[in-house]
């Protein structure tokens, strides 16, 4: 008997448990979507701002070029290859962050 008891409970309490998770599914969609449009609304002025960073560390790489060649320095190249990959990484981040989102 107690034995029939306790499986009983075991259900109660399982039943407990699984059956408010369908209305969690649904708000979860209604959620999802909340999120996802919140995000979007983001894309833009995020990529903006990577945008305005790119340009600042161009203009400091640009400067420091300019600085080691005036001054006689033979390493220009590995200087400028390191300023202008990382203006150009981040001209492209703010690319595909708009290709991502599909903005």
């Amino acid at each position: 008997m107690k034995e029939k008891i306790n499986k009983l409970l075991t259900w109660i309490v399982l039943a407990a448990v699984l059956l408010p998770q369908r209305n969690v599914y649904a708000d979860g969609t209604t959620g999802i979507n909340a999120a996802t449009s919140s995000l979007t609304a983001y894309v833009d002025p995020v990529s903006t701002l990577i945008l305005a960073i790119g340009a600042v560390v161009g203009l400091i790489g640009g400067i420091r070029v300019y600085i080691k060649w005036n001054a006689g320095d033979q390493d220009i190249n590995k200087e400028l290859m390191s300023w202008g990959g990382s203006c150009l990484f981040l001209v492209l981040v703010s690319v595909v962050i708009k290709a991502f989102f599909g903005v």
